[in-house]
Formats: C-alpha cells, structure tokens, sequence
C-alpha cells in the first residue's frame, strides 16, 4: 500500500476521533527538503485518554496499537506505535511535550501536502530543531543529513533568525553547525 493511502487513512481516524496531529520526521522531510525513502510516519499528537479510546475504534481493522501502551505513553509524554499488519507500515504517534520549544511548534503547525494527502505539518524552521535536538539525543547523521536537505531546498526562505534563537536555547549549535556544512557540500 502506498504512504498516501496509510496517511489519507490514519489522518481521517485523527479527525474523527478528534485528535490534533502535526506530520513531522522523514516525511515532513520529504515536503521540506529531499526525499528520504522509509517505512515510518512520524505524527506529534495532543491527544486525551478519551481520544486514545476512541482512535482505537476509527482506525481500519488491518492496523493495531496496545491500548494500554498507548495508555502508558500518554501518561509520559511518550510515544507508541500503530502497525499496519498487510503492509508493514508503523506509524509512531508522539505526544506533545511540555515544553516551550514543543508548544510553539505545535502551535506554528501548516497545512500541506504528502503523497497527494492534505495534511498538518510541522513548518520547515520547527523541522530542523527537532531534528537538531533528536540528531544530539542519537547522535544520528540521517537527521543531520535531513536538516542539510531542508537547508538546500529551502535556504533563502527560511526564517533563520527564529531557528538560530532556538538553537542557542536548546543547545544545539553543534549540530547547527554541522547541518550547515553539510548543506555547502553536496
């Protein structure tokens, strides 16, 4: 199956069970910057327990998710995963942090589009510190990498002064530094 039709399908269970969402990861990516093959969306949720039941019953049949983990996760701001059991897709939904940075982000969210699907995405500033801070938790180059693309693709249209108060904030001049060499360098 394709991603537009996992998306098109698992944004509509969202809405119905009336869940604020925000596409973020590889396929935010893929909007923003260069193409990244994968098999993993990524969605930020604000979701309550109430919804969390309720997205259990919007979803198609053929996708599965442990309530009580999902339960768990909200509890701790973390995360669980929806699997696609045909075809082999996994969505990770992430619960919205507290904190400032993950608040403004959320609430800066855009409409766009993936695989021909109208969705709520992550704008391509709040993109690139997200993947800053997640290359500095898992010293990952992919993320790296994908903020080097962001920054190709879009350069002169980035707002770099709201990206660079962030990166001072959240510590992430290191990896600043590093996706900007990467993006000089094709």
């Amino acid at each position: 199956m394709s991603s537009g039709k996992v998306l098109r399908e698992v944004t509509a269970a969202l809405d119905e069970a009336g869940i604020p969402y925000m596409l973020t990861g590889s396929f935010a990516s893929n909007i923003h910057g260069t193409g990244r093959a994968t098999q993993d969306i990524d969605l930020v949720i604000s979701a309550t327990a109430e919804q969390i039941r309720k997205l259990n019953g919007t979803l198609p049949e053929r996708y599965f998710y442990d309530l009580e983990s999902a339960l768990e996760a909200l509890r701790h701001r973390s995360m669980f995963n929806v699997l696609d059991m045909e075809d082999g897709w996994k969505i990770d939904f992430i619960f919205q942090k507290a904190g400032a940075f993950a608040q403004q982000a959320f609430s800066r969210r855009i409409p766009a589009e993936s695989d021909g699907v109208p969705v709520i995405a992550s704008t391509a500033e709040d993109l690139i510190i997200a993947k800053l801070d997640w290359a500095r938790m898992g010293e990952s180059l992919r993320q790296i990498d994908d903020v080097a693309g962001v920054l190709r693709a879009r350069g002169d249209q980035l707002d770099l002064p709201y990206i660079e108060i962030w990166v001072k904030e959240l510590g992430l001049g290191e990896e600043w530094t590093d996706a900007r060499n990467r993006a000089a360098t094709p």
